[in-house]
């Protein structure tokens, strides 16, 4: 395949830019040798008589130390850069007895390009494809065991694979179920057209060395705590960030020549089909991440992780095209044969896509468990929905008891105690004497911070909640110091890291106050604090107390997912059922979070959300839904309700219940009867 570059423009353009990083990687190895021939100029001067004398002598034995210095130096670097293990994308790899005929197709596809074929096809839950270099040694399956009547290991291939083998094609699942035969094969031409490049022996070589080099910054940035380690990891990361800054342009640049080398050998494959595919992709991009942020992201926070997800995002792709006019004749489209049917067992890998989709987007485990199992959408509402809702609303009530706020208002009949929607209204309706929380604009100095201050150090020194205020005596009073404190000083409900207790924060509250360092802590604070400027007092409090609980609650949860690691596959295991666990590191998770944390306004409205949805769902009838654009949804009648979130907003921004009392009239929803929590 030396042939192709001296025909494209593309290929030699790249060609000639991997011969540049290459001898970036040349002169490395000159300037490390470049000490060790001065010491032997100076030991051959030496032992010919012509470098004599006592000076010479010196010279010698100071370059000499200078030279092997270099040298191991030189070898370590070159050790870890050869031996590093570089990154790799999480996927789930597709065997061939799995899927013959979406092999067959890849590999007619090469035939018509003239390329070579990939030698593997995986998995990813991304609306993109590529290729992917799998050479190194460490990316290789696991060993087989050997019998011994089989003392060479002939009864199953060799696993070292040759650093000519052609690179793994990767494919982003959403686009196997949403797109036709012929539409996937014109989106992967140009991917499969870039093997041709690849197989050169120059791009190969630069492309090691670079991912090569990588690995090695990687390594280095790894925490070292003895300080041996430490100046040997500086050293590494320097010499390689020096190479790579060294590369950098001239690896861009052979990467683009490679890219547009393919481009221009796949025009002739299916070149007018593509113009369309492209829509599709755009197309299925939009809707795959608005099923990961409006449908999934709520079933992994309550435990359970959609097993279907690729079948999601054609229902929402469906459901947006009866939607939108723009997007009506793509609905057409649906009567041909999709590309999924190249699978043997679509379901199989569908699932396991999922869960794929659910380590790497929200952290869960690695396998299933009575914490964490599948739902399927049928399930969906009852399983997720519902319980989502009741679980808030759980909360919310659990909060208010924690405020003092008393369960029977003056409106509920005698001896009604239970969980109410009227409870939560009258405590955030904003009485006449009410004040609102102002924009904060500097840093909390004064009276009211002061006595936010004092009211912590007394919560800390009696051990009680966290708090720490004097309940509500008549639900009148404004309050306004509490709602500033909490506002402050209660951390988010999404922070990650883990936090270091305030000086005054005593064992007491150990359960969040270590959830995050200082500097973050305070950082979230001041975002929280503009989030809630505007607010009333209560329901900046409110908001408050309900981060400060799912913290708590997200902390207990967290060492059980953290302490989760992928499991070792098994040989014999069913191939392609499960993510590649061996190629990737999957100590932090997630490695892509969907959403920052929420705000305290947001944890806030959605708390309030959920209970008006219990209140409809337990007095007026009212049953959850899926919504496969919106997510969670409430259904009257089959049909999805309106203009709850301008009320609650209303409710929460001003304390004014009005609109949502019209609209729970309108539906004849009870706000004073009790509902059911979990």
């Amino acid at each position: 395949m030396t042939g192709i570059g001296g025909v494209e423009m593309g290929a030699q353009a790249a060609r000639a830019r991997a011969l540049a990083v290459l001898r970036v990687r040349s002169r490395a190895l000159a300037v490390a040798l470049l000490p060790a021939a001065v010491a032997v100029i100076l030991l051959v001067g030496g032992s010919t008589g012509h470098l004599a004398g006592a000076a010479w002598d010196v010279l010698r034995w100071v370059v000499s130390v200078l030279a092997l210095l270099v040298l191991l130096a030189a070898a370590g670097v070159a050790l870890v850069v050869a031996r590093s293990r570089p990154a790799v994308t999480p996927t789930v790899t597709v065997a061939e007895e799995s899927a013959p005929d979406l092999y067959r197709m890849v590999r007619d596809l090469a035939d018509r390009l003239d390329v070579p074929a990939p030698s593997a096809i995986a998995l990813t839950p991304d609306c993109d494809s590529w290729l992917e270099d799998r050479t190194h040694p460490a990316h290789g399956p696991p060993p087989a065991e050997r019998h011994d009547d089989d003392p060479a290991g002939l009864s199953g291939p060799a696993h070292r694979r040759s650093p000519a083998a052609a690179p793994v094609l990767v494919i982003g699942s959403p686009f196997l179920w949403w797109m036709r035969v012929g539409e996937l094969r014109a989106v992967l031409a140009p991917v499969v057209a870039g093997t041709g490049p690849s197989a050169h022996p120059d791009i190969a070589a630069a492309r090691r060395f670079i991912r090569g080099l990588d690995a090695a910054v990687a390594v280095a940035s790894a925490g070292r705590r003895d300080p041996l380690s430490r100046v040997a990891c500086a050293g590494l990361g320097w010499a390689s960030r020096l190479l790579l800054r060294g590369c950098r342009d001239h690896a861009t640049e052979m990467e683009r020549g490679v890219a547009a080398a393919a481009a221009e050998r796949a025009q002739a494959v299916d070149y007018g089909l593509r113009i369309v595919a492209q829509e599709q992709v755009g197309l299925a991009y939009a809707g795959w991440d608005r099923l990961l942020t409006r449908v999934a992201l709520p079933a992994w926070r309550m435990g359970r992780w959609p097993s279907r997800l690729d079948v999601g995002v054609v229902a929402a792709l469906t459901e947006l095209s009866r939607r939108d006019r723009l997007a009506e004749g793509f609905a057409s489209r649906l009567g041909e044969r999709p590309a999924c049917d190249l699978l043997e067992e679509p379901g199989v890998m569908d699932e396991a896509v999922s869960l794929l989709a659910a380590r790497l987007f929200h952290g869960g485990p690695a396998e299933t468990g009575p914490d964490w199992s599948p739902v399927g959408w049928d399930e969906y509402p009852e399983e997720v929905v519902d319980r989502t809702w009741r679980t808030d609303a759980a909360r919310l009530h659990r909060v208010l008891d924690t405020l003092g706020v008393r369960r029977a208002a003056g409106s509920v009949a005698p001896g009604t105690d239970g969980p109410t929607l009227a409870r939560v209204l009258d405590h955030l309706t904003t009485p006449d004497n009410a004040v609102t929380v102002p924009p904060v604009t500097g840093v909390g100095t004064g009276t009211e911070t002061e006595a936010a201050g004092e009211a912590r150090t007394e919560a800390s020194a009696g051990g009680g909640t966290p708090h720490p205020h004097v309940p509500y005596a008549d639900d009148e009073a404004p309050h306004a110091p509490y709602a500033d404190d909490e506002a402050l000083h209660v951390p988010h409900a999404d922070d990650e890291a883990p936090r270091v207790p305030h000086a005054d924060d005593e064992a007491p509250h150990a359960p969040y106050a270590d959830h995050a360092d200082h500097a973050a802590y305070d950082e979230g604070d001041e975002d929280d604090e503009d989030d809630l400027a505007g607010t009333t007092a209560r329901g900046a409090a409110l908001a408050a107390g309900l981060s400060a609980q799912l913290a708590r609650e997200e902390a207990r949860a967290r060492p059980d997912a953290a302490g989760a690691t992928s499991p070792t596959p098994q040989p014999g295991a069913g191939a392609g059922a499960g993510p590649d666990a061996a190629l990737w590191d999957d100590r932090v998770l997630p490695l892509l979070p969907l959403q920052p944390p929420r705000t305290g306004r947001e944890i806030l409205t959605a708390h309030i959300t959920a209970m008006v949805c219990c209140a409809a769902m337990d007095t007026a009838g009212a049953a959850p839904g899926l919504d496969w654009l919106d997510g969670p949804s409430l259904l009257f009648d089959g049909a999805r309700t309106a203009d709850l979130a301008p009320s609650v907003l209303s409710l929460v921004e001003t304390g004014d219940p009005g609109p949502l009392r019209a609209w729970m009239t309108d539906l004849g929803i009870r706000p004073e009867k009790p509902v059911r929590l979990v």
